[in-house]
């Protein structure tokens, strides 16, 4: 007998986030800083438990070369490069000077950037200029959707044995159960793709609006 998936409520939600690892103030005030800014966009940011996430995997692989897709504000990001060793480095890829000079600010704040190399620019182009040897230890992949396929398949050859791909809003809502438009769409084909990837295990978790991890075989 399969058991049937617990629905989260918002009060659910709020009792699972305060029991795991609560966002610190620096994390709170880049929440709140999102929101005010840009409250047409702040949902892209991830939710506390996704990032909170992020730095139990960073420390779990036990990473020193990881990789985001995708950096808007910071959030994803700080929580990979507070997961890093002193040593380790996160390369992040964005379009957006304007998004990222928050996350600049927060990387600074929270005494993270001498981790953190950001490139502005296409990142299918930056990252097809990334070394082409087994390296990564961890990426996340967050950015525009119609790109996932592309970003998964310069990824997937970099990472090496055992690391870990994380991808976002591989739900989307629910659509992907009955797509309304491209994003949608992309994503739906993108989860078909990564399910038939031999190259890795992979699993999708219903964190905020969908996770999956690849871990490279």
């Amino acid at each position: 007998m399969t058991m049937k998936p617990l629905p989260l409520t918002e009060e659910l939600h709020t009792y699972l986030v305060a029991h795991g690892s609560p966002p610190d103030e620096i994390a709170q005030a880049l929440t709140e800083e999102t929101i005010a800014l840009l409250p047409e966009d702040a949902r892209m940011q991830v939710a506390p438990e996704q990032a909170a996430l992020l730095t139990f995997l960073t420390r779990l692989v036990d990473a020193r070369q990881a990789v985001e897709v995708g950096t808007f504000t910071g959030m994803s990001s700080l929580a990979i490069a507070r997961g890093l060793p002193a040593d380790g480095k996160l390369t992040c890829f964005d379009i957006s000077d304007e998004f990222t000079s928050v996350a600049r600010r927060y990387w600074d704040r929270a005494g993270v950037s001498d981790r953190i190399e950001l490139r502005i620019g296409p990142a299918a182009e930056s990252l097809r200029a990334l070394p082409t040897e087994p390296y990564l230890d961890l990426a996340f992949i967050d950015a525009d959707k119609i790109g996932y396929p592309v970003y998964w398949d310069e990824l997937v050859p970099r990472m090496r044995p055992g690391g870990l791909i994380a991808v976002d809003n591989v739900l989307r809502g629910g659509r992907v159960l009955a797509p309304r438009d491209e994003s949608d769409r992309a994503i739906a084909a993108f989860n078909d793709m990564a399910r038939a990837d031999e190259r890795v295990d992979l699993v999708m978790l219903p964190v905020a609006d969908g996770l999956t991890l690849g871990r490279r075989r």
